[in-house]
């Protein structure tokens, strides 16, 4: 198979590094681009070079945030006796469209992992029990993935906090929407199964 010249070869291994980006696609891609006119290349090049510079970490929370003030740490907008521990800043997306909850969040960074070097150390919990004292803090809701590793920090999280006189629930896992049984595998039945309420 004929090489594509070096700088296609560059721009298509930093492609590859994105997730789901495989070989074809990231080619794909590449040659897509190489179509663009030089103005819409300039404007994804500035797009993506101000990611890292425009935005940035609250330090309160670890929230993704602009240059202004964090607003999920807003005490005026956001009840700050609930709050939303995630593994991701991009977990809270996808709750904020729910628009059920209007609590507080706190981000981890990650999930407990000691295959990929996260251990219980990684974790900042003294950062937690103080948010939980100086904020007021009812309810620690826990909403990370139902993994291994998910699992693993949920139960790391409420041995910690358990002595505090706090709430702590962790988001139920079931079934899906509009799915029929035929085609819920064994894992998920059981945790609907245990996870159920009151009809």
């Amino acid at each position: 198979m004929a090489k594509f010249p070096h700088p296609i070869q560059k721009f298509i291994m930093q492609l590859r590094k994105l997730p789901g980006v495989g070989a074809k696609t990231a080619e794909r891609y590449a040659f897509e681009m190489l179509s663009w006119e030089p103005e819409a290349v300039q404007l994804f090049s500035q797009a993506l070079q101000s990611l890292q510079v425009e935005i940035q970490t609250c330090s309160h929370c670890c929230c993704l945030k602009g240059e202004t003030e964090c607003d999920y740490c807003n005490p005026t907008k956001r009840d700050s006796s609930l709050l939303c521990i995630v593994s991701s800043a991009k977990d809270i997306y996808p709750i904020e469209e729910t628009r059920i909850f209007r609590g507080m969040y706190h981000v981890l960074g990650a999930v407990l992992s000691p295959l990929h070097g996260y251990n219980t150390e990684q974790i900042d919990i003294k950062k937690i029990k103080l948010r939980i004292q100086s904020q007021g803090v009812t309810d620690v809701i826990l909403a990370l993935d139902s993994t291994i590793e998910g699992d693993a920090t949920s139960l790391f999280l409420k041995e910690e906090l358990q002595t505090f006189p706090i709430n702590i629930s962790r988001l139920a896992f079931g079934i899906p929407l509009g799915s029929s049984l035929d085609y819920v595998d064994s894992g998920t039945l059981t945790r609907a199964f245990l996870g159920r309420h009151r009809f």
